[in-house]
């Protein structure tokens, strides 16, 4: 694991220039804001920049930080393989020595299917422009397929950490249900040589129970073979739409998430929470109200503690999910995203379809944007 003293500026700078970024844009150790980060904050630079958290204090949380592997990995059953591969996966990229992660997922394929995935560049139907995207971007890892990581594995999977998603929702069968199906083995991942398994539960789904038993045992072999395990902790039941949709509510994302690190996820992928009051407003299930009242506030950020919080104060890394490319605003919408996640106590970004919906050079900017967020300093936990 690289630790952020001089050498690893060092180490930075030369992984820099071969990657083609510039790493003057983020101001690490100057203790001042980057130009960029505040024109892409926008009007909301204040807003997100200023706020003091008065709801979970951040002396309880489990922070990322050059020393999070020794400090809180080591303190978990993960045998050795494991802490290595998860040493491996914070260690590599601009983020490295950091405690935090910038990780390209595409998935989308199968997810959302090829066409609408890739239409706008048709280049990224080509697996290998898609670990290209992500080294050249210098991102900690590569998520996908066993299909697209075993299209070049052989010639990328030394070279930079694969996380291998190991069940997806095809989206091809009619009509659709929320179901997820495993694509192929726990062994054939590690056969690859894997860093990693990614797979998604989604929670409240007539199917979530098989789901989680699934899961559960994908992942206890996972860290039986040495590979680090990631949860993409999703909400989907249409009661959950009322007066709003509230797959995104704080309270009921910060319950998927607890589930997902019962179960053992060594990380946690969830969306950006944009309400509360979930359990209220379905009247389903148990909360208190001092989870409106002290432990969250109507702030993004308070409401990203929360989910915070509940990956067991931070022992597993909460990563939020960059969301549907939605074109102009991308970038600034990638860049408060992670201002969010950071100031909230979270570990990273996964953000693919931002990136990989644009010509290579613009989505390779928009990953290393993400990534000077948490390479400033002066952005600090709230």
């Amino acid at each position: 694991m690289l630790f952020l003293g001089c050498g690893a500026l060092v180490a930075l700078s030369s992984r820099d220039r071969v990657f083609g970024c510039n790493l003057l844009h983020s101001n690490i150790g100057s203790g001042k804001m980057s130009d960029s980060i505040m024109t892409l904050l926008g009007d909301d630079a204040a807003f997100l920049l200023e706020h003091e958290s008065t709801t979970i204090d951040r002396q309880h949380l489990n922070l990322p930080g050059p020393d999070f592997v020794d400090r809180v990995v080591c303190q978990t059953d993960r045998n050795q393989r494991v802490v290595n591969q998860l040493a491996r996966l914070f260690g590599h990229g601009r983020l490295a020595g950091t405690g935090y992660v910038s990780i390209l997922p595409v998935d989308q394929g199968i997810e959302h299917s090829a066409g609408a995935s890739f239409a706008p560049n048709p280049e990224y139907f080509d697996p290998e422009n898609i670990v290209r995207l992500a080294m050249e971007g210098s991102c900690n890892a590569v998520a996908s397929t066993f299909g697209v990581l075993g299209a070049v594995g052989r010639k990328y999977a030394h070279r930079i950490p694969f996380l291998v998603k190991i069940n997806h929702n095809e989206l091809l069968t009619y009509p659709n249900s929320y179901d997820q199906v495993m694509f192929g083995s726990v062994e054939r991942a590690y056969d690859m040589g894997a860093c990693a398994v990614g797979a998604t539960i989604y929670f409240g789904s007539e199917e979530s129970r098989r789901q989680i038993v699934e899961v559960a045992e994908a992942f206890e072999h996972a860290h039986e073979l040495g590979m680090a395990t990631v949860l993409w902790c999703y909400l989907r039941n249409s009661d959950f739409k009322t007066d709003k949709d509230y797959h995104t509510s704080a309270d009921l994302t910060g319950q998927a998430n607890h589930l997902g690190v019962t179960i053992q996820a060594d990380i946690i992928k969830q969306k950006l929470p944009t309400n509360n009051g979930g359990f209220n407003a379905i009247k389903f299930g148990k909360t208190s109200p001092l989870v409106y009242s002290k432990l969250t506030s109507e702030h993004p950020i308070d409401l990203c503690r929360y989910q915070v919080a509940n990956c067991y104060m931070g022992r597993a890394g909460l990563i939020n999910s960059g969301g549907a490319s939605s074109g102009a605003s991308d970038l600034a919408e990638a860049v408060k995203t992670a201002v969010i996640n950071k100031r909230a106590g979270g570990t990273g970004l996964i953000s693919g379809r931002k990136a990989f919906q644009r010509p290579m050079n613009e989505g390779i900017e928009l990953l290393n944007r993400i990534q000077d967020v948490y390479l400033d300093d002066s952005i600090t936990i709230a």
